[in-house]
């Protein structure tokens, strides 16, 4: 889409996502640093993250689904690619084709991927995923107990890692982070004797914070890599990637006690100039934000106000200069005075959503990084 045609301008800066890839490797050193890149790439384009985050080093990626896996092997066939659904019914044959390794979250996984080696006659590689805490996928410790009791069931399988994942990593404080780290290192050893001495990976975006005790071997963050900040009440130590601006479309002086937007949510007390954004919930920017959240002009933060509506805000720009803020001009929405995790704040969600959620009428363009 062209610049001229679009509501919004959405800004990736590659260069800045390769700056945060190497932060989190160098910290996390001598572990291995992996990335998470479901969803196509957190929102942001798989195409192009995941050949930016190769450029920058990354060998190791993590998706979701095996649609995903594909995607992401025709940009990188050199890399490690794992599947954290484990195996869906009847994709054998697709994991093996396109050199996915599955994230193994239960017996049956296992017994599925086991059954399969031996039928191909080769030693194939998976992740073995034990549930240390948190609940969704992953193998708890009765399982754990019923693959040591079968140990040849592992025969034809090459367990690369031993991983598990953190519920409250992004509370550093909370006694549940050392519990699932010890816990993690128990269900190591009740497995067969190959594995007692396997790789081990815990540590997320907040994890990768937490300190070297749960770098282990490896380390998978994902939204630390596009900006978010994995330390929540601290400076944000990552570089910003995203910047969402929107256009704008009129600007109205108004006088008092006049209702904006749908509902009449907002009734101005004074005399005003109210702009017309061309963004709304359409667009992935959350109808929660409509009296919340906050925008920028020149770095002046000025206010949302009224509800969001499909296709528009209206921001209360009486504290910006007149020449500042024109029809054709451009406000931020994410980025520059208005930080991503501001914004999720203000939406009363996280900002994995916020990303994810971006719309497709953007215009979006991408900085490239050096590499």
């Amino acid at each position: 889409m062209e610049r001229k045609l679009a509501g919004a301008h959405l800004t990736i800066n590659l260069g800045a996502l390769q700056e945060n890839y190497r932060l989190l490797r160098n910290k996390a050193a001598p572990a291995e640093c992996a990335a998470s890149v479901k969803a196509d790439g957190y929102g942001l384009g798989i195409e192009r993250v995941g050949p930016a985050l190769y450029a920058a080093g990354c060998r190791r990626f993590f998706v979701a689904l095996p649609a995903e896996g594909i995607a992401l092997r025709r940009l990188l066939p050199d890399a490690k690619i794992h599947i954290l659904a484990g195996l869906l019914p009847e994709t054998e044959e697709i994991y093996l084709e396109h050199q996915l390794d599955p994230v193994l979250n239960s017996l049956h996984d296992i017994r599925r991927w086991a059954a399969f080696a031996r039928e191909t006659g080769k030693t194939l590689p998976a992740l073995l995923h034990l549930d240390t805490g948190i609940t969704r996928l992953g193998m708890l410790e009765a399982e754990i107990k019923a693959l040591a009791a079968e140990p040849d069931l592992l025969g034809n399988l090459h367990i690369e890692f031993l991983m598990s994942h953190l519920s409250c990593a992004d509370m550093p404080a909370h006694p549940l982070n050392r519990e699932q780290l010890e816990k993690l290192k128990y269900f190591r050893d009740l497995l067969p004797a190959p594995l007692k001495e396997a790789p081990l990976s815990l540590a997320n975006s907040s994890g990768v914070f937490l300190g070297s005790d749960y770098h282990l071997d490896m380390v998978r963050p994902g939204i630390a890599l596009f900006g978010g900040n994995p330390e929540p009440g601290r400076p944000n130590p990552m570089a910003e990637v995203v910047h969402l601006q929107g256009r704008i479309l009129q600007v109205q002086d108004v006088d008092s006690e006049i209702g904006v937007g749908y509902g009449a949510t907002f009734r101005t007390e004074k005399s005003s100039r109210i702009a017309t954004v061309s963004v709304g919930y359409a667009d992935g920017y959350f109808r929660a934000l409509g009296n919340k959240a906050e925008c920028a002009v020149n770095d002046v933060k000025v206010p949302v106000i009224g509800r969001v509506s499909m296709d528009m805000i209206t921001i209360d720009v009486s504290r910006v200069a007149k020449e500042d803020c024109q029809p054709g001009g451009f406000v931020d929405l994410i980025g520059g005075a208005v930080p991503l995790d501001d914004v999720a704040a203000h939406a009363e969600t996280i900002p994995y959503e916020i990303l994810t959620a971006l719309g497709n009428r953007y215009y979006r363009e991408y900085l490239e990084g050096a590499g």
